[in-house]
């Protein structure tokens, strides 16, 4: 109005979010999502989807289908499919129950790890095989059944 040109907003770096704090205490029912850096004090039971890094503080804990992140480091637990694009680092405090997709994996002594893993540039695990399949009946072995 009159003339004047609105002031210019402060912008910030493309690709820089503020971090998400998700403080001890605090109890997260369903999946997270965040667009930059994310701690986990508390417990998130869901997945975690976040296009950033990610740390699990040593009382934080995440329970759910999936956790994908950039780089990931764990000093709390993990019960859930762990995808990092990065490195994903499991300290001495670290306890991960679930298969690993990592470009790098990082396990400190005293960690515990329950599962499988992949790194390197191989992205996709084979379908886990919970039991045994029967084995397969000889074609040539058909014996009639017997009725009483």
């Amino acid at each position: 109005m009159f003339g004047r040109k609105p002031s210019p907003q402060p912008s910030k770096p493309s690709g820089s979010h503020a971090p998400t704090f998700i403080a001890s205490g605090t109890q997260v029912h369903g999946d997270l999502k965040s667009k930059g850096p994310v701690r986990v004090d508390g417990v998130v039971l869901g997945s975690v989807l976040i296009d950033g890094d990610l740390e699990i503080a040593p009382s934080g804990r995440i329970e759910g289908e999936e956790v994908r992140a950039r780089n990931i480091l764990v000093n709390g637990e993990i019960r859930a499919k762990v995808i990092a694009d990065g490195k994903l680092t499991l300290t001495k405090r670290a306890k991960v129950e679930g298969d690993v997709v990592a470009k790098a994996l990082d396990i400190e002594a005293g960690a515990t790890f329950v599962g499988r893993s992949v790194t390197g540039e191989g992205k996709a695990l084979p379908p886990r095989q919970t039991a045994e399949a029967p084995p397969a009946k000889n074609a040539k072995d058909k014996t009639p059944a017997k009725e009483d």
